[in-house]
């Protein structure tokens, strides 16, 4: 294997491969990315057996070979080399050699043919999405996804499609995103999948706010999506998500539109004071006015009052400060619309006339 390649072209595919490997790996080999040529096309693989990307750069001087280099110390030695340097990589028995102008490094790499592979199932069903839609609608949920809980399937999104309509949807069991549009293609589909919370994650960083289309494709286990020159690949959650839409069978109180600016920064001086374990901060709605408290066990206490126009009866509710600033700062409009369950049992969060994404948050007791 022998090829030259510019390091500004190299180096953004190697960051966005090396992300998805793990740092700790009970198979040494796959902490290296697989590097194989073949006319002229360098394609460069990484994986941690549950989630995969695959890149191809078009290289110069190409001789077809295959080889595993560490990844971390590749990345590391491309990321510190100056911007536009040229650089030439040879196979050298079992050392990779990597030249430039100025350096040479010499790197120890594992045989080819035992890099582990990503077996995928047959991707029965696709569907087409600008990269612009999908990124949003990843990045209005995904924050929202729990992280290491027992109940597994909540450890990641569901992907809902229904013909043309979308919905992603994630939760922790204490707060929920919801975020709703429609594909400009009907599928002819009736489908949800959920993908694992790591490969939400990196399918993020793959994408761009832009208008390219990308095809999404999937099986009951897999689902693959082309990224520009890059492949995205992830085991699917294999799991039935919970029946969330209980939550809306309610009734509801009339809706309260909040300055977003005002309430963020109120809520976010407020948490200072709150229980470092709990973030619990109270909301006291009363006359055209909001009170937010917070206090802890050393005795602190911190309060805000904000002006609000609402004219019914008085009520106080609790939340965790943490899991309304998300949803307050994910809102793109000026005004925040809370939307609070009769029984006090749920709190809608969005924008006035805005259906698109919507974020829920349960209260909790101080």
């Amino acid at each position: 294997m022998k090829f030259s390649i510019n390091r500004d072209t190299l180096l953004p595919p190697l960051q966005q491969i090396v992300s998805v490997i793990e740092k700790k790996q009970t198979m040494q080999i796959l902490s290296n990315i697989l590097m194989v040529i073949e006319a002229d096309t360098l394609t460069m693989t990484g994986t941690d057996l549950e989630i995969q990307i695959v890149s191809r750069l078009s290289v110069i001087g190409a001789q077809p070979g295959t080889a595993t280099l560490p990844a971390r110390k590749f990345l590391d030695i491309c990321r510190l080399l100056p911007p536009n340097t040229e650089i030439r990589i040879e196979q050298q028995g079992d050392m990779v050699k990597l030249a430039t102008p100025r350096s040479r490094f010499s790197l120890s790499c594992l045989p080819a043919e035992n890099y582990p592979e990503f077996a995928e199932s047959q991707m029965e069903n696709c569907f087409t999405i600008s990269s612009g839609k999908l990124k949003k609608a990843l990045d209005k949920t995904m924050f929202c996804m729990a992280n290491q809980d027992v109940r597994y399937y909540l450890n990641g999104l569901l992907l809902h499609i229904s013909n043309n309509a979308l919905k992603l949807v994630a939760s922790d069991g204490h707060r929920l995103s919801i975020y709703e549009d429609e594909l400009e293609t009907p599928t002819g589909l009736e489908a949800r999948i959920i993908v694992p919370r790591k490969g939400v994650q990196e399918l993020s960083r793959l994408l761009d706010d832009g208008d390219e289309p990308l095809q999404v494709s999937f099986s009951s286990n897999h689902i693959r999506i082309e990224v520009h020159n890059a492949v995205f690949s992830a085991k699917l959650v294999d799991s039935k998500y919970p029946d969330f839409g209980k939550v809306f069978q309610q009734s509801f109180l009339d809706p309260i539109a909040i300055p977003k600016p005002l309430l963020r920064e109120a809520l976010t001086r407020v948490a200072i004071l709150a229980n470092e374990k709990f973030r619990g901060v109270t909301f006291h709605f009363a006359a055209d006015l909001l009170r937010i408290n917070a206090h802890n066990p050393e005795h602190e206490e911190a309060e805000e009052e904000l002006t609000i126009d609402y004219g019914k009866g008085e009520f106080s509710i609790s939340f965790n400060a943490q899991y309304m600033l998300d949803a307050v700062s994910n809102l793109e409009g000026d005004t925040a619309e809370l939307t609070i369950a009769s029984n006090l049992s749920s709190c809608f969060i969005n924008e006035p006339g805005q259906q698109v994404y919507k974020f829920i948050v349960m209260p909790m007791r101080l």
